[in-house]
């Protein structure tokens, strides 16, 4: 048995941090499939500022799409879709055979409106609808001001996946703001079944620390943290508040690890996978590690108490590092790299568009 095999068996879902036309057309996505255990996928503007600009696989496309009439955030939403659709009737008989459990596939709302609560909720609730399909997330950032977008997203009946979340505060943020969009559904009487993962950043805390801390906490700060939320999480799922809610149908908001490529060089390249394998939550890794991982074992699986986790947060605490505060900067600037990739990818778009429409011309 595989590696990503014994994940799966084990409960936590293996889901592709990546999406282009050509994984899509060349049959790659289709064999990671069924050949290693991938059952989702993640999307962000940075993949899609590579995919396009990188290679020719969209040329055809956005040439058509120019001399259509469209540009800027219409066209990339237009190409976005195109390949989500695809990518979630792929995914499609996973969904159907875990009841919407798993088989998802995750679009951004623009980076731009991280600060918009009104124009998150309203993007959010277009682009679901354009998708038609039931095994899309939207992926809201979980800021001050995402936060009352995703309560009123999930209250709308729209699958959310908050991202941009670095520590349990961030995270459990995000978990009552899903709650008390169901709650408000169950008063409601509507479905209480909308599904939603909350999505913590790991690799990015020990780049963060490299260089300011003792040698022997390398690489030990995001697993820490990692295990302290999957504490809160098994918590939360044991409240009464949750089983009320779960007695009335509804679906625990799934915990995801994100940004789980090892960044460090002297640091094993399944670092974050193999130390983050957990029932009931979901790895979404780059093409590169899921295929570096496909040739290891599971060793342990996370402790529901979190573990040693705050012993070593606090060797971090005596060394100068305030997780409260590092947390609320990675989100800012987590935030700002996605924005600067949401203007390189519009960028990318026009130029390419320029270009393409010249040569037909011609």
């Amino acid at each position: 048995m595989n590696a990503t095999k014994q994940l799966h068996d084990l409960g936590q879902s293996l889901w592709l941090d990546n999406i282009t036309r050509e994984l899509l057309t060349s049959g790659t996505l289709a064999r990671y499939v069924s050949e290693l255990s991938v059952t989702g996928l993640t999307s962000n503007p940075t993949i899609f500022d590579h995919a396009i600009k990188n290679g020719n696989f969209y040329d055809d496309a956005i040439r058509k799409k120019a001399l259509a009439g469209k540009s800027g955030e219409a066209l990339f939403f237009e190409l976005a879709l195109e390949d989500l659709i695809q990518a979630a009737d792929l995914f499609r008989p996973v969904h159907d055979a875990t009841g919407g459990v798993d088989g998802w596939v995750s679009l951004e709302v623009s980076p731009l409106l991280a600060d918009d609560t009104a124009g998150t909720i309203k993007a959010a609730a277009q682009l679901h609808a354009r998708a038609q399909r039931p095994n899309l997330f939207i992926k809201i950032p979980g800021t001050g001001a995402g936060i009352p977008a995703i309560e009123e997203s999930i209250f709308a009946g729209v699958p959310i996946n908050v991202t941009l979340l670095f520590s349990r505060e961030h995270y459990i943020a995000a978990a009552e703001a899903y709650m008390r969009g169901i709650e408000r559904r169950i008063a409601a009487d509507l479905d209480p079944k909308v599904a939603s993962v909350a999505s913590i950043f790991v690799s990015r805390w020990d780049v963060a620390v490299k260089g300011k801390v003792s040698e022997d906490l390398r690489n030990h700060l995001g697993i820490a943290i990692a295990m302290r939320t999957y504490k809160a999480y098994r918590d939360l799922l044991a409240s009464k508040r949750w089983q009320k809610l779960a007695a009335s149908g509804a679906r625990p908001q799934r915990l995801l690890w994100a940004s789980t490529g090892t960044k460090d060089p002297l640091a094993p390249d399944v670092l974050y996978v193999e130390t983050l394998a957990a029932p009931d939550t979901i790895n979404t890794m780059p093409e590169k590690t899921l295929l570096a991982f496909a040739d290891h074992g599971v060793k342990d699986t996370m402790r529901f108490d979190g573990g040693n986790a705050e012993a070593v947060l606090a060797e971090f605490t005596r060394e100068g590092v305030n997780d409260e505060a590092l947390a609320a900067d990675l989100q800012r600037e987590g935030t700002a790299a996605f924005a600067k990739s949401w203007s390189d990818l519009m960028y990318c778009i026009a130029s390419k568009s320029e270009a393409l429409t010249k040569t037909n011309q011609a």
